[in-house]
């Protein structure tokens, strides 16, 4: 199985060439390129549940193994928010291939917008970017409501989502 990342031109200006395949299809993502603390993080963005992974403090080297990051990453947040094994198993496998697009779905970035704004007001309060519970982090971000999930909680979606899943 594979997972398609839409990304803003921002981010696709970081991803080698290698990695970009526009004709791939799979469980499908959006990613975003942040900027905090002068230091560049992406936001990745479940498009069915508005699930989130965020990533801080990337180097342009990292940018070279950036699914490799993303699937590390989504593996502790979903250890974090207490995924049974088998739906963590699941997310994975889904996740195991991974290719890069353009975005394509203005709703998901449109709530994209509204999770940075919160980044940004979470790292404030905790002062600044190396001071971040990536964890507490996390919990809080998945745990807002949004309207475009019929102000449901993206956890709470994506449980949802992995339980209806075949397999």
């Amino acid at each position: 199985m594979s997972s398609l990342i839409h990304c803003t031109q921002k981010l696709l200006a970081e991803i080698p060439d290698r990695l970009i395949d526009s004709s791939a299809s799979g469980e499908s993502w959006h990613a975003n390129l942040l900027r905090i603390d002068r230091r560049k993080c992406v936001l990745f963005t479940h498009d069915a549940t508005l699930y989130s992974v965020f990533v801080p403090g990337l180097k342009k080297l990292e940018f070279e193994h950036l699914d490799d990051i993303f699937g590390q990453r989504l593996f502790k947040a979903l250890l974090w928010d207490a995924f049974p094994q088998t739906q963590i198993e699941r997310m994975l496998e889904a996740c195991r291939v991974i290719r890069f697009t353009h975005s394509s779905n203005r709703s998901v970035l449109g709530s994209m917008n509204d999770i940075r704004f919160h980044i940004g007001v979470n790292v404030e309060h905790d002062g600044g970017l190396i001071n971040v519970d990536l964890a507490d982090l996390h919990h809080r971000l998945n745990r807002t409501p949004f309207g475009a999930i019929g102000y449901g909680f993206p956890v709470e979606r994506l449980q949802e989502y992995l339980a209806q899943a075949p397999g």
